[in-house]
């Protein structure tokens, strides 16, 4: 068996342990495993690459590629162990817009370098279809790179998380989108000019960045997904310019599964994704406060003593538990577990209900229990959980805020209307644990502060959780 077969076995080896680990994925049961098939899967792709080199049988840049690779495996890898190791759960969105922008920048310098040898040889020395493949690649790649720039500072606080509406954006982006078109054109029909496609990558990283800066804070979780499809599509036109099989199988699960998970996300919200992209909808973190008693409909709003909720709570049956990003805020993850399994001690039934868009990237709330051991049968769906808030005798809602705002069911002005929320308000009893009467994302009051079952905790979750689980162990 010659070395190139061998190695191309070893690809498709790889590329089976990706289609095997995504599926995998599927079940949290298996998720564990599929994350371990998929990585070694990559590892005997990266060997075989490297064994390719060794022995000469690709084009390298000479006696320096096994410093660059060494430098890249340990900058790289180290890199990743370390934001692995160190990351913080509420920090998780914006590390994975960074990794889509690495991902996206990385397919799109694949397809440029080939790009530029294959000009520097004489012109039509690459394909129509290897053309077309570069021209997507960088495109999307670079929108990528930057969108995932601007969606990581939104995320972070460094760049404003309201929507930032440039004087005269969409024509801009009109007219970016033609030149765009135009090079493209040239590029697929005259010939390979360096310079053309320097305008093409030039207008497609411009684009990036006004595309995300008007999109809200509330969308960011949709955002995300869709930029992480980006990604893989870019990956997958890298893998078709430079024919290789693994590129484009990895790159096409991922462009496949993150446009599926962007649609379920965009259903979630009840808006299409053209909506999100060009809504401008959410105002971030730059809401002002509100003062107490002034949400909307001039309700007034109930304050409860952490007693008062223990008593509720341990002599309630049922109990459903609604996480938000404050939980993930307040790194309040382990307190809220251990408050659950002190309930359950005393016979309480006690279920979390996750809502597909809470938080800031999809499954945010999913994993920010599992680093707390919550056993993954107490996690409902919304559409499974909804039912059970009308026998619970108490919801708990920590830091969750548009999605339990039941004006999306009962306010056809609201920017929300529409949007599946969960049913709170059909709980006999409602806990809210939240800092102040800030608004959520949607910049909105929540109209469930003001109903007369809700008692409102002020505070920090994981502090007033600790209060709430001494308090029922007093009892």
């Amino acid at each position: 068996m010659s070395l190139d077969t061998f190695i191309r076995l070893v690809y498709i080896v790889a590329a089976a342990c990706f289609v095997m680990g995504l599926h995998l994925m599927n079940s949290p049961a298996t998720a564990r495993r599929g994350n371990q098939l998929s990585a070694a899967g990559m590892a005997g792709a990266v060997l075989g690459t490297l064994l390719l080199i060794a022995a000469g049988d690709v084009s390298t840049t000479g006696t320096l590629i096994w410093p660059i690779i060494v430098v890249g495996l340990v900058v790289g890898g180290g890199a990743g162990a370390y934001t692995a190791r160190t990351v913080k759960m509420t920090a998780m969105p914006q590390l994975v817009s960074i990794f889509n922008a690495m991902g996206g920048g990385a397919a799109a310098l694949v397809a440029i370098d080939e790009f530029v040898r294959a000009a520097g040889i004489g012109p039509h020395t690459l394909g129509t279809a290897e053309v077309v493949a570069t021209v997507l690649d960088v495109v999307i790649g670079s929108v990528t790179f930057t969108g995932s720039l601007i969606a990581a500072g939104k995320l972070q606080g460094i760049v404003t998380g309201t929507p930032v509406k440039l004087p005269a954006g969409q024509a801009i982006n009109v007219v970016l989108a033609v030149v765009a078109l135009v090079a493209a054109v040239y590029l697929i029909a005259v010939g390979q000019v360096l310079a053309m496609l320097g305008v093409l990558l030039v207008v497609a990283l411009i684009f990036g960045v006004t595309m995300v800066l008007p999109i809200g804070g509330a969308d960011m979780p949709v955002v995300i997904s869709l930029l992480n499809a980006f990604t893989g599509t870019a990956v997958a036109m890298a893998g078709f310019v430079i024919d290789d099989p693994v590129l484009i199988i990895a790159g096409a699960l991922v462009g496949a599964s993150g446009g599926i998970l962007t649609k379920l996300m965009a259903d979630a919200m009840n808006r299409s994704i053209m909506n999100i992209i060009v809504g401008g909808f959410g105002t971030g973190d730059a809401g002002a406060v509100a003062a107490a008693g002034a949400a909307t409909g001039g309700g007034s709003v109930r304050e409860l003593t952490v007693d008062d909720a223990a008593i509720q709570l341990t002599y309630a049956q049922h109990v459903i538990v609604v996480p938000g990003y404050g939980l993930a805020v307040a790194q309040a993850q382990h307190a809220t577990a251990e408050l659950a399994a002190l309930l359950e001690e005393r016979g309480v039934d006690v279920k979390y209900a996750i809502h597909p868009v809470a938080g800031r990237m999809p499954g945010h709330m999913n994993v920010l229990l599992a680093e707390a051991n919550v056993p993954y049968p107490q996690l409902w769906e919304m559409e499974d959980i909804n039912p059970e808030f009308q026998r619970a005798d108490v919801a708990l809602v920590l830091g969750a805020n548009d999605v339990t705002n039941p004006a999306a069911r009962s306010d056809p002005s609201s920017p929300i209307y529409g949007m599946p929320i969960l049913d709170v308000d059909k709980a006999a009893n409602i806990i809210v644990v939240k800092r102040s009467m800030r608004p959520g994302y949607a910049g909105i009051d929540n109209l469930l502060y003001t109903d007369p079952k809700t008692g409102m905790l002020f505070g920090d979750a994981k502090e007033v959780l600790t209060q709430l689980i001494s308090a029922v162990k007093a009892l």
